[in-house]
């Protein structure tokens, strides 16, 4: 009796120790427990998600990081200011924030309160310093995703010990809703290797969200999630999500066995025959994602800052080829994209695509490159004795966008241009090679390839969100940055490479709401068609095939998906 009253004295010695203490208990974690042989060994609640590919980075707002597993990733991992709902409406997240309104219109000024509770995995509060880090990154770094918004924003200033988040705006921004989703935090990565650059490359340093990860296997092919034990709000209701890379025939297999509970998956038409024979005991739903692919002709130092070299390029290109390329006949071929703005997914969407275009003129495009000084001979384009040489890039070896680009490719040599073909990685190509300062204006030497940087790109650019901020950010100049010229180089304010003051007066009015988006669209779209700067192809598309074995799990979203939800996943028929 004497022992297990001085061990009932020591157990209340350390929980008054540990109440009193304001470092916060580190993370649960148990040991197995061995089991006889004749006992069966209990295993974890957990969901399994077939996917194309689990590589990272994992940046959501770096371009080059854009891909299902990141989108994924970041609802499952990371807190947001506000979370779109089913019906694509911006709500207030309450399990990270008290409050976000406008408190004033004279300077513009939104104020945000983050709940006490909140707090990065490793203990950190989940605070001002965090908008601040986001906001300078999306402002000053090349390559990020929408960053339109964050231009406005003149101060950020802290109240509450740092709960308090009072942003300041340099004009009324009407998408304000749509900024600070998926806070990084700032403690750890301001000072990390590769800066920016490098946040997220292989994994998350901390945790905001219900789940972190357990194991990244890059080699297997699979990131495992548990329950995320600092997380201060509703647990998930399973112990693990597995996220399992495979092809196309693994990921049916797998549907079909059970193993897979569902996929998420960029199908051709072939992966989506395989999943359509799997039978009614599979659901199928298309999932749009928040990217549209793209071919971009930059108007950046080369030969395509000339309108009419321009316009003969655009004339050649066969859009439709382009697109049975990288759609395959998947769920992506029935989203052309032929809107410059609004993707084939969204609310108010119509085609503004001029009649014919995309389909190559060879008559047309001699004419205007025989107006800009170019003569063909032996069957190469050339002017004052040099080929027209363009360099088309794509981001690394990544589908479907390396095939569409050797596709083009073909079609321009096919025409009498010689072409250079970059397949750099994905960060160089978006933070560095388009991000490379540019001059623009009708004294622009056409030079060559080794001068010019990337002509043509084919790539996924966002889509989704605020379209006064996609078109601000697609097409629009930096806050104060006027046309360049040829002589004043730049860095570019979208991967495009175009700053037009001409229609920037546009912008800026849908933008902060001065002029109604259906009205800036009227106007916009068909001169920016003219522009022959970017040719959008089709809105990248998922295939959501859900078997048996999982309650509670919706489409999610509009762009995002399924995985917003996950706390409320569970395994039935268990």
């Amino acid at each position: 009796m004497r022992k297990s009253g001085i061990a009932a004295a020591l157990v209340t010695v350390l929980l008054t120790a540990l109440a009193c203490t304001n470092t916060p208990p580190p993370p649960v974690v148990t040991s197995p427990v061995a089991q006889s042989s004749t006992a069966a060994v209990p295993t974890a609640s957990q969901i399994v998600i077939g996917v194309d590919d689990i590589t990272g980075g994992y940046n959501p707002h770096n371009l080059a990081d854009q891909s299902t597993i990141t989108t994924a990733l970041s609802q499952l991992l990371l807190p947001s200011v506000f979370r779109p709902n089913d019906e694509g409406t911006y709500e207030l997240d309450p399990t990270l924030m008290r409050s976000a309104e406008v408190t004033s219109t004279d300077p513009f000024t939104v104020t945000y309160q983050i709940r006490q509770d909140a707090s990065w995995s490793d203990g950190a509060p989940i605070a001002v310093e965090d908008f601040v880090y986001l906001a300078d990154a999306m402002r000053d770094q090349p390559g990020v995703v929408q960053p339109a918004g964050y231009r406005l924003i003149s101060s950020i200033q802290p109240s509450e010990g740092g709960k308090g988040v009072q942003v300041q705006f340099s004009e009324p921004y009407p998408g304000w809703q749509t900024l600070f989703s998926n806070l990084l935090p700032q403690h750890l990565l301001k000072d990390a290797p590769g800066g920016w650059q490098g946040a997220l490359q292989d994994s998350f340093p901390a945790y905001g969200g219900p789940f972190s990860i357990k194991t990244r296997d890059n080699a297997r092919g699979e990131i495992i999630l548990e329950r995320n034990e600092r997380y201060w709000d509703k647990p998930a209701a399973v112990d693990q999500l597995v996220l399992r890379r495979s092809d196309a025939t693994g990921l049916a297999g797998a549907l079909r066995s059970g193993n897979d509970q569902f996929v998420l998956s960029r199908t051709d038409s072939a992966g989506l025959n395989q999943l359509q024979a799997l039978g009614p005991s599979v659901q199928l739903q298309t999932v749009a994602s928040p990217r549209v692919a793209e071919v971009l002709l930059r108007p950046a130092n080369g030969a395509l800052v000339d309108d009419q070299v321009r316009e003969a390029v655009s004339a050649l290109v066969d859009r439709n080829k382009l697109i049975d390329e990288g759609a395959g006949g998947g769920p992506s071929a029935g989203l052309r994209a032929e809107a410059q703005v609004l993707p084939p997914s969204a609310d108010g969407y119509a085609p503004t695509i001029p009649a014919g275009y995309g389909v190559p003129d060879p008559a047309k495009a001699e004419s205007l490159l025989t107006g800009a000084g170019y003569v063909k001979e032996a069957g190469i384009w050339r002017k004052d004795g040099k080929a027209l040489t363009l360099v088309v890039a794509s981001p690394g070896q990544q589908e479907p966008y390396a095939s569409m680009a050797k596709e083009l490719s073909n079609q321009l040599v096919a025409a009498g241009i010689q072409v250079n073909t970059l397949n750099p990685q994905p960060r160089d190509l978006f933070a560095n090679l388009l991000a490379l300062p540019v001059s623009q204006g009708t004294q622009a030497s056409a030079g060559n390839a080794g001068a010019v940087g990337v002509d043509i790109a084919v790539v996924p650019l966002p889509a989704g969100g605020d379209a006064a901020t996609v078109l601000a950010s697609r097409f629009g100049c930096r806050p104060g940055q006027s046309t360049p010229s040829s002589n004043v180089a730049v860095i570019p304010a979208n991967p495009t490479a175009v700053c037009d003051e001409n229609l920037q007066t546009t912008i800026d009015e849908a933008l902060t709401g001065t002029k109604p988006m259906a009205d800036a669209l009227a106007e916009l779209e068909p001169e920016l068609w003219a522009q022959h700067t970017a040719i959008p192809l089709f809105q990248l598309a998922d295939t959501l095939a859900t078997g048996q074995g999982i309650s509670g799990m919706t489409a999610g979203p509009p762009l995002l998906g399924p995985f917003g939800n996950a706390v409320n996943w569970t395994r039935s028929g268990r």
